[in-house]
């Protein structure tokens, strides 16, 4: 049996960048900062971070383009992928990523990029599942709805939180 499982909170280092690929299925690339505070073997207290790139896909990638912004706390549970190529210097590179599968904000926090005073960025999530330990109001995408129902634009309204 193999476990290829990853959960982390933090914040977004940047605004989430879309693109759709030539199938028309939208990505979105977030990057997320996460910090460890310990004692070192003289007891002095260190900070640690570490930064995490995030990619998300379909659905689930345009809630996240349109409700993430940079400063934002996240929850993110996924999987390890780690992608290999070649530079146009030929030189062969690779990068680990972490594909989301659930994203949850975790703070009504202030205004990001593109957002209005009056509207906060709500919860989202794709999946019904709370993040173990979290206990915060989630909002389902559930991908087996008619395609026409996504083309609307969610209204803070439509929250039930």
């Amino acid at each position: 049996m193999s476990l290829n499982k990853v959960m982390l909170i933090g914040n977004l280092t940047r605004d989430v960048e879309m693109k759709t690929i030539a199938s028309g299925q939208p990505v979105a690339t977030l990057g997320v900062a996460t910090n460890r505070v310990f004692q070192d073997k003289n007891g002095a207290k260190q900070d640690e971070t570490e930064y995490h790139t995030i990619v998300v896909w379909g659905k689930l990638a345009e809630i996240c383009n349109q409700y993430l912004g940079k400063g934002r706390k996240v929850y993110v549970e996924g999987r390890l992928r780690t992608r290999e190529w070649e530079g146009q210097d030929g030189i062969k590179r690779q990068r680990t990523e972490i594909v989301a599968e659930n994203v949850i904000m975790l703070d009504r926090g202030g205004v990001s990029s593109g957002q209005t005073q009056g509207n906060p960025r709500p919860a989202q999530s794709q999946t019904q599942r709370p993040a173990p330990g979290i206990d915060l109001p989630t909002i389902t995408v559930d991908d087996s709805q008619p395609k026409s129902t996504f083309d609307d634009e969610i209204r803070i309204e439509d929250i039930p939180f």
